[in-house]
């Protein structure tokens, strides 16, 4: 029976390139000299170290620049609340989304059994596993899932007959 797979996954060493170009820039621009700004990466988690809130803005922008120059998509950041820091500083995690949570999945899997269409969708984890009769059944669930408006990103792999 033909299937695929709806999965989100961001490769995290394309975000550690992304990271490195946002350090040498903040490092070569002029209105970073003398900034105490800084951009770690702990596991899925991005801490963004600024001096105020202006610099925060510009270093998401240069998030956002890099993030499209190494081909990754700037939906899988999740910003989380700035919070003060210690010296009139501001932090900021960034979580990168890996994984289709429970609420999202079970959102594609409504969509998909709403639209009557002659495939099943069962969620497996932290990805959703599609099954049908028919490869035109599959590509039509694809295009469905792609007209959603996700801001996650979402890719299609493992497309067998």
């Amino acid at each position: 029976m033909p299937s695929f797979d709806i999965v989100s996954k961001t490769e995290i060493a394309e975000v550690d390139n992304a990271l490195d170009g946002v350090t040498r820039e903040i490092g070569q621009r002029y209105d970073f000299k003398g900034s105490h700004c800084s951009i770690e990466r702990k596991e899925n988690e991005l801490t963004v170290l600024a001096d105020d809130d202006l610099k925060l803005k510009q270093m998401h922008e240069l998030l956002v620049v890099h993030f499209t120059r190494r081909k990754l998509d700037s939906g899988a950041l999740d910003y989380g609340k700035p919070e003060k820091a210690a010296g009139n500083t501001v932090r900021q995690v960034i979580t990168v989304k890996q994984g289709i949570d429970k609420d999202l999945a079970k959102q594609i899997t409504k969509a998909i059994k709403d639209s009557k269409m002659k495939v099943q969708a069962s969620i497996q984890g932290d990805e959703l596993r599609v099954n049908g009769k028919k490869i035109d059944d599959l590509q039509a669930a694809i295009a469905l899932v792609k007209g959603l408006k996700i801001e996650q990103p979402l890719q299609y792999i493992n497309f067998r007959d």
